[in-house]
């Protein structure tokens, strides 16, 4: 297949770029060093030999992602899975949900995605704000994902997005690929999952067609994703507390990499991935004359809908709800067993939070709403 040389920069690696791409991963010390962490038993020849053995970024995914990310399930979740009985799996579609894990919200999905014998994985949208290393940029790019690029100027934002959806609508089209992207820019730190209008625009700028007929032939899915625990909710109320504290901080690029490390190797507990069925028929049916601003209003409000609704809920959730409301009014969700595990698994993790001025009360008051959102928004739409 010809693919236009306007997404170089941006698309996954081609099979004949793969040897020049795994020569340079091989030669790299910190790659070396972080393969020595993932296969600690394994000698590193013996992973460089598999690697040049692969002739696709699907083989590659195939013969050292799946057998990784399957370890880690075992290793880091009590229990792991899909429901996609909502969908035609011999079709592809873009898998729009919230964003829990930096790394993991797509690896998981890829290796469900085979489970479920879907016809093929998962390309991946990543911004380029975490691909500060060259060597990582290129293991992402080996692995099935296209770069999203941030921090532009207005008038090269504009374009990179416009390329970005051209993109994403070609490998859709052409290249018959299923996609992952978040609901919005970043992870919300709060689990306040909310799809933001403008992911929705940029995604029509590819295409053909009104703003509906764009969005069809993207085959929008979307896809909830429940955690039991966030290994990395210290790290995200640490983080409230010094963007309130500390005018102007911004993360580092090793903050990134801590929050890396911390949500692929944390417990997470229970983790469940609910497949809607995808939005089609709902975008057939809006009317052809609906403004642009009330149209991506409308779709963003069905998504989440969709993504609140298909949360599975887990006990920690309503107990952080009463904790943070001083009442009971969920306890039928949870025994008081399940009130003083998750108590102690907060206490655990507040004590993690290293910081010159701790404020305890508003620390354990941003975890608390990290666990109390998915159950708020998943009531909501039962009423």
């Amino acid at each position: 297949m010809k693919i236009p040389e306007k997404f170089d920069s941006i698309r996954p690696f081609e099979p004949e770029e793969l040897p020049q791409v795994f020569d340079r991963l091989i030669a790299n010390p910190q790659f070396r060093q972080v393969i020595g962490y993932v296969f600690p038993n394994v000698p590193f020849e013996d992973v460089a030999s598999k690697m040049r053995s692969c002739k696709t970024s699907n083989d590659f995914q195939l013969k050292f992602c799946y057998g990784f990310v399957e370890s880690l399930m075992k290793k880091a979740c009590r229990g792991c899975d899909m429901d996609a009985s909502a969908l035609d799996r011999s079709r592809n579609y873009t898998f729009m949900s919230n964003h829990r894990d930096i790394v993991l919200d797509s690896a998981f999905l890829d290796k469900l995605l085979v489970d479920a014998q879907f016809t093929t994985t998962c390309e991946i949208a990543i911004g380029d704000n975490l691909l500060s290393l060259p060597w990582v940029k290129d293991l992402v790019r080996v692995n099935k994902s296209f770069i999203v690029r941030r921090g532009l100027p207005m008038r090269e934002m504009l374009a990179a997005s416009k390329l970005l959806s051209e993109y994403m609508h070609f490998a859709m089209s052409e290249k018959k690929e299923n996609i992952w992207i978040a609901q919005r820019v970043g992870r919300a730190k709060d689990s306040n999952d909310v799809t933001q209008d403008g992911v929705l625009k940029m995604m029509a700028m590819g295409g053909e067609g009104t703003p509906a007929e764009r969005l069809l032939q993207l085959h929008i899915a979307p896809l909830s994703i429940s955690y039991e625990y966030d290994p990395c909710d210290f790290l995200k109320a640490r983080e409230f507390q010094l963007k309130r504290d500390v005018k102007g901080w911004k993360k580092s690029a090793e903050d990134d990499l801590v929050s890396m490390r911390t949500g692929i190797f944390g417990y997470k507990g229970a983790v469940h991935y609910q497949c809607a069925p995808c939005i089609d028929d709902f975008l057939r049916a809006l009317p052809a004359d609906m403004p642009k601003t009330e149209f991506f209003s409308e779709v963003a409000a069905r998504i989440d809908h969709d993504i609140h609704s298909n949360y599975r809920l887990y006990p920690g959730n309503y107990v952080a709800l009463d904790l943070l409301d001083g009442g009971s009014a969920h306890s039928d969700h949870y025994t008081a067993d399940d009130r003083h595990r998750f108590v102690d698994y907060l206490h655990g993790q507040l004590a993690k939070i290293e910081l010159p001025n701790k404020d305890e009360a508003y620390l354990r008051e941003r975890m608390l709403t990290m666990y109390a959102y998915p159950a708020r928004n998943f009531l909501a739409t039962q009423r």
